[in-house]
């Protein structure tokens, strides 16, 4: 009976597949980008865990997603590329299979919805990438169906393997890659959702307080910032320019004293007596 099930492959070989095909890919040309995980958690940072808290929401997937775990902690994404609203990828089972992940965009008005209920709670890009904000921005980022990350119907799946299902162990594998990735690039997320991650921070002064209106003492650059910044050698010439426009004051000179009057700090000469005739 015919079947077109590949005969099993053990971890080990398929590594070496993996990297005879990739060394093949390299000198094509092709910039090969395996997902590596280290020890047994495949996110430590906010946007991986939160990704791949999402796909385990999915109730449709979640007999295929421990095989996909095993498969990336075994080292089986060998190659992994995040484009905007697609993923692609290549993993090593039987043979090297093509994965492909194409995610919608975020619907306009549920961007600006996000955006306007985190108004005023990020300070700054960095704070956002590094997911250091509230819980109540955490959770509305995060929210299903009106949140930032995709739903089920929000995904399209497809693998070059014979299994049937659209959510095979090498697709679920990629899935939990692309959390892996988010732990080095988060800006990655928000290019597969077609967003742009300034908008969550262009809005961060609306219903702030009007009395805030200069930066905190610990926001403000000093010099040696900001040349360490922009690459500029500030203090090195500029002032001696301003010393040599700025015009020498002259010395004030001591006042002397207005005739018929005594002037501070200086004595009156004493009145000669005149003689008085007996």
């Amino acid at each position: 009976m015919y079947s077109a099930w590949r005969p099993y492959v053990s971890v080990t070989q398929r590594r070496r597949n993996a990297e005879r095909e990739m060394a093949k890919f390299k000198k094509k040309g092709h910039p090969v980008s395996p997902v590596v995980i280290e020890g047994r958690a495949i996110a430590k940072t906010f946007w991986g865990k939160a990704w791949c808290d999402n796909l385990e929401h999915y109730s449709d997937y979640e007999n295929r997603l421990p095989r996909g775990r095993t498969y990336l902690r075994n080292g089986s994404v060998v190659d992994l590329h995040v484009a905007s609203g697609e993923v692609k990828a290549l993993v090593s089972g039987s043979a090297i299979y093509k994965v492909a992940v194409t995610v919608t965009p975020v619907p306009k008005g549920r961007w600006n919805s996000v955006c306007r209920d985190c108004a005023g709670a990020i300070d700054s890009l960095v704070e956002l990438l590094q997911g250091r904000f509230s819980k109540g921005v955490m959770e509305r980022i995060c929210r299903h169906r009106t949140g930032l990350f995709p739903s089920p119907d929000e995904i399209r799946l497809s693998c070059s393997c014979p299994d049937w299902a659209s959510m095979c162990k090498h697709v679920a594998a990629v899935l939990y890659g692309i959390g892996a990735r988010l732990d080095e690039q988060p800006e990655l997320l928000f290019k597969l959702r077609g967003v742009n991650e300034k908008d969550l921070v262009a809005k961060a002064g609306m219903g702030l307080p009007l009395a805030r209106k200069g930066p905190a003492n610990e926001r403000v650059l000093a010099g040696s910032d900001l040349s360490e910044l922009f690459g500029l050698e500030l203090g090195q010439g500029a002032q001696p320019e301003v010393e040599a426009r700025s015009p020498r004051k002259k010395p004030r000179h001591a006042k002397t004293p207005a005739a018929g009057k005594k002037g501070r700090g200086v004595k009156a000469p004493a009145k000669k007596k005149r003689a008085t005739k007996r």
